[in-house]
């Protein structure tokens, strides 16, 4: 064998290698490895997948016993090709994977892509490089006349299912007759957090997300048009105190003047 066909063989022992790594009982191992040394990097390989994924999505591993959970994990290891080589994106992969390459399988759960999401935006949210500080606020907290400055780390999320209480003890079957609206948001403290949002939290930071140039009272004023409430000024009340504890959970970050205040 010439040295310029060397390379080639190398890649072609490299890609065979991998090849049985990633589905040991379809795939057979390169010639000439002796079995009982693949089988480290066998296991080595999947354990460190599995253990990751067991840490990032604690719950949904929760739901599963040994053997439900390792086919689960073989199943994306097999079957996925990530687009990323950090391990730090493994679960946004594992959740694509779900999402694109296993949606709807027979016997999964069907709270399953739900239930990784919900897990997988804390991750997310820790990872994120952006910094609270970062934004520009005035000082004032007169969310009424000003206009509430919503973090960048602060995500109303909505699901079929109760995801926020789904346990071994609590699988539903069918999703439950009204959404879950949630708030997962990041602290100045750099702490993850999570609140149940009913209609009037949700539809407020919706209209913010919508509308970042209006004030308080511009906001408000459509949370009472849409749920029709009988007396628009309970619902400027209600959101003043509520603009003021998202503010204390580093959820709204401060004011910008008004130009209309």
């Amino acid at each position: 064998m010439t040295s310029a066909n060397k390379p080639e063989r190398l890649a072609g022992l490299q890609t065979a290698f991998a090849a049985h790594i990633r589905d040991p009982e379809n795939v057979p191992a390169p010639p000439g490895v002796e079995d009982r040394r693949m089988q480290v990097y066998r296991e080595l390989f999947f354990n460190n997948i599995a253990k990751f994924l067991s840490g990032n999505f604690p719950v949904l591993r929760s739901l599963y016993d040994t053997a439900g959970w390792t086919r689960l994990v073989r199943d994306f290891y097999t079957e996925h090709r990530a687009h990323t080589p950090l391990f730090p994106e493994l679960p946004k992969e594992f959740l694509r994977y779900l999402q694109e390459g296993r949606a709807g399988r027979a016997g999964d759960p069907a709270f399953l892509l739900e239930l990784a999401h919900y897990e997988w935006v804390e991750l997310a949210l820790s990872l994120d490089t952006r910094e609270l500080q970062d934004v520009a606020v005035d000082g004032e907290t007169d969310f009424l006349h000003g206009i509430p400055v919503l973090s960048p780390l602060a995500w109303p999320l909505s699901y079929r299912f109760p995801v926020h209480r789904i346990s071994p003890d609590f699988q539903p079957a069918e999703p439950a007759q009204e959404a879950s609206h949630l708030l997962v948001y990041r602290n100045r403290d750099d702490r993850v957090k999570f609140m149940q949002l009913n209609e009037v939290s949700r539809l407020l930071l919706s209209l913010m997300a919508e509308q970042p140039a209006a004030n308080g009272i511009e906001l408000l004023t459509q949370v009472a048009e849409r749920i029709q409430h009988p007396d628009p000024d309970k619902v400027l009340e209600h959101g003043a105190r509520l603009m003021s504890d998202l503010h204390a959970r580093d959820v709204l970050l401060g004011t910008r003047a008004s130009s209309s205040g």
